[in-house]
């Protein structure tokens, strides 16, 4: 059964991952290469400022290049593999140890959990971020504090649920969930507040902001030589990275739910012929 629900879920995942490409292709591509654009043309105005001030002009070692087409659609596909994988495996982990849930249900309900955990909570600390917006020498420390908190994100939403359970005979099933709602709340929302941010101390090129954005390029005499990063680029590309994932979870969710549903209750069916016949026998 765990294989079954798997494949159907990798399968899932698969074509998730494909709508997920096709949406950010459309709607999120353009707001990247407006992000790589910006940075270019920072770079030359940075280069003709230091050229001027008789500074040393080193060339890039390495630029960006926008990702094929090719490249990023397999990239999302295997993204939506993985996770469909991992949906699957959560789904058949709660199969009858959340309640009374038929199967649909549950599976749009582990699709939520699993964006709200995996992506939005996670998100909202630290907000994806495109081309050029972020200090090269913190890369290191943001990726590891962002899989802190999704660790960490993953782990409160399971013990929510966990203390639901523990609560639902006492409280009922609504005012335990908001119980353990709020206890989930009030807990990511003191390690949001525990972990750090990596623009406060920022000087130069960064603002004071936890999301590093670069500030205008100003010459000698403080007139500004290039703009700031532009703030409706930034909205739009982080709009759009929540779109996405939001798509991707929604579509796994979606799909896997009848599948799920015609598994189990074919799986029931033989169960019940096969306790008939053991009481003919």
């Amino acid at each position: 059964m765990e294989k079954d629900l798997i494949g159907r879920g990798v399968l899932c995942g698969a074509i998730a991952g494909l709508l997920t490409f096709l949406f950010s292709r459309i709607f999120a591509e353009p707001y990247v290469q407006k992000a790589i654009d910006y940075e270019a043309g920072r770079d030359a105005a940075q280069a003709l400022l230091d050229k001027s001030a008789g500074l040393s002009v080193e060339p890039d070692l390495f630029t960006r290049t926008v990702q094929a087409d090719v490249g990023m659609g397999v990239g999302m596909i295997a993204f939506g593999i993985g996770m469909g994988a991992l949906y699957a495996l959560v789904y058949a982990v709660c199969l009858g140890r959340v309640g009374r849930l038929r199967p649909r249900p549950l599976a749009l309900l582990v699709a939520a959990a699993g964006f709200l955990g995996l992506y939005l909570v996670p998100f909202l600390r630290y907000p994806a971020n495109p081309p050029a917006v972020g200090q090269a020498d913190t890369i290191q420390q943001r990726t590891g504090m962002y899989l802190v908190m999704v660790l960490s994100s993953v782990v409160l939403l399971a013990l929510a649920v966990w203390l639901g359970q523990r609560l639902r005979s006492r409280w009922g099933t609504w005012n335990a969930s908001l119980l353990a709602g709020a206890a989930f709340v009030v807990a990511i929302g003191i390690e949001m507040a525990l972990l750090p941010s990596f623009g406060q101390h920022a000087t130069g090129r960064f603002a004071a902001t936890a999301s590093e954005t670069p500030l205008p390029l100003t010459d000698a005499s403080g007139a500004i030589s290039y703009p700031g990063f532009p703030a409706d680029v930034l909205f739009y590309f982080r709009l759009y990275s929540v779109a996405g994932q939001l798509l991707l979870w929604t579509a796994i969710g979606l799909l896997f739910a009848p599948m799920a549903d015609r598994l189990l209750g074919q799986a029931a069916g033989r169960a019940n012929r096969a306790g008939a016949r053991a009481g003919q026998a």
